[in-house]
């Protein structure tokens, strides 16, 4: 089939090092390699990098429009290994990634301009005002929210893969005192053992898996906060929810009405967020096609790391560290101090929102209401505070984990859980971009900018050295 201009929409999406301009193209119908570089699209496309002929195609290729002079054949000079060789040496690494693209995803939308963020089409804000954590994780697995029945039944599974092996509790009550998240990461492991599905990676059983997992892993950070503050194994509830049953195994006592529906819109909040850190280390992960409990330990391990999972820790230590009783001016010098001496105060600025937050805006609502209800605004009002320093002083917007700190104490949660309840809220958005990597797999493997000793170097032998 003979493409034209009209049959093909082009955007650029990334780089390949200095110059080399990745670009997207969807077309109409099938089409081979010769078509495309027939149709050019007002490019000078050097070379196909890969191309995949479905019904509705995509191909991505590159146009080395800044390097050597204008070429028309399908092929650089010098073949595949000179190709590389100058894409390698003359590339320009992107720091942290920056602005690369590196997948394509149906699960998560953002806009950082805009503060939009959306799962699967449906905006944060709507999803966070009118429906539950269940609800969200059905969507980020199915691509659509549940119906009533469809609700029911995933809710059903949650509360019968809810209650822990025997042997994890075991395990748990064996490890030493440490950092939180190494018992969650070691007991993750763990769990692989114990499940059903453990030897079966097909789409259906990796489903299955993903239900499993993240309603054991709710479990499994509740018990570990009750048991690491001294108290008893509690079993989950059958009749609660997956937010109120965490508070009750956690506390012992019932959450009311909006305990459970401030920890429950958190854990929506914290569901997914494209490819944070964590989330690409699932998919590095699954794009080797490990089994799904591997992946989600990747997550975790990533996640553990004080630049991405425990932020909103560092917030908590900050304002319990200026004091319950602290006045607006001790507020006010603590921050300007940190700020005048190049200090990063926490839970402020994020690589992608230019603006405010979006999940920002429901943890402050739940911060202040909480406070409220508790008699004790004073963790909110020095939040806010703070904000309008860093508003005043920087200009700089509070971030998801500002407000979900004082969140968190207020719902009687110690600063060492902040981060594994990270996970009980992530393990939703890892699973489902794991399922999606599964779905469409290619092995995840960039190249790195050599910056080393000019090559060749000489060598000298040990003797002469």
């Amino acid at each position: 089939m003979a493409l034209g201009p009209e049959d093909t929409t082009v955007r650029p999406v990334g780089f390949i090092g200095a110059g080399y301009l990745i670009y997207l193209t969807q077309a109409g119908g099938p089409a081979g390699c010769s078509d495309l570089r027939r149709i050019g699209c007002g490019l000078d496309i050097d070379y196909i990098v890969d191309f995949t002929a479905e019904r509705m195609t995509w191909a991505v290729f590159t146009s080395h429009h800044r390097l050597g002079p204008r070429r028309r054949s399908g092929r650089p000079r010098g073949g595949r290994h000179e190709r590389e060789q100058t894409m390698t040496t003359q590339a320009s690494a992107a720091a942290g990634l920056e602005g690369v693209v590196a997948t394509s995803s149906k699960l998560c939308y953002l806009d950082g301009q805009r503060g939009v963020l959306a799962y699967c089409g449906h905006d944060i804000h709507d999803l966070a005002r009118q429906a539950t954590f269940e609800e969200v994780c059905y969507l980020l697995w199915h691509r659509r929210l549940p119906t009533r029945v469809e609700l029911g039944d995933l809710q059903t599974e949650f509360a019968r893969a809810r209650p822990l092996p025997a042997a994890i509790v075991r395990m748990m009550r064996s490890l030493p005192s440490g950092h939180a998240m190494d018992a969650v990461r070691t007991l993750v492991s763990g769990l692989a053992h114990h499940d059903p599905d453990a030897g079966d990676d097909s789409p259906a059983a990796s489903l299955r898996k993903s239900v499993r997992l993240t309603a054991q892993v709710g479990t499994l950070v509740a018990t570990l906060g009750r048991l690491s503050a001294g108290g008893g194994q509690i079993d989950p509830d059958p009749v609660l929810g997956h937010a109120a049953n965490f508070l009750y195994m956690l506390t012992g006592d019932r959450p009311g009405a909006l305990a459970s529906r401030a920890f429950d819109v958190a854990l929506t909040l914290h569901a997914d967020h494209e490819l944070n850190a964590s989330t690409f280390a699932a998919r590095v992960a699954a794009a080797t096609l490990t089994d799904l409990h591997s992946t989600v330990v990747a997550g975790v391990a990533t996640l553990k790391g004080p630049l991405h999972g425990g932020a909103n820790a560092e917030v908590m230590k900050m304002l319990l560290a200026i004091g319950e009783d602290a006045d607006d001016k001790r507020v006010d010098t603590t921050i300007r101090g940190m700020l005048a001496h190049k200090q990063k105060v926490p839970g402020f600025g994020h690589r992608v929102y230019r603006t405010e937050d979006p999940r920002a805006t429901h943890l402050r609502q739940m911060s202040r209401d909480l406070g409220e209800q508790a008699g004790n605004r004073r963790w909110f009002e020095m939040s806010q505070r703070i904000e309008a320093v860093m508003q005043e002083d920087t200009g700089i917007h509070a971030n998801v984990d500002f407000y979900s700190a004082s969140t968190y104490h207020t719902l009687g949660i110690a600063v060492e859980l902040f981060t594994p309840i990270f996970v009980v809220s992530r393990i939703a958005g890892w699973t489902a971009h794991v399922l999606e990597q599964y779905a469409n797999n290619r092995l995840i493997r960039p190249r790195a900018e050599y910056t080393g000793p000019e090559y060749p170097q000489t060598f000298v032998p040990l003797a002469q050295r």
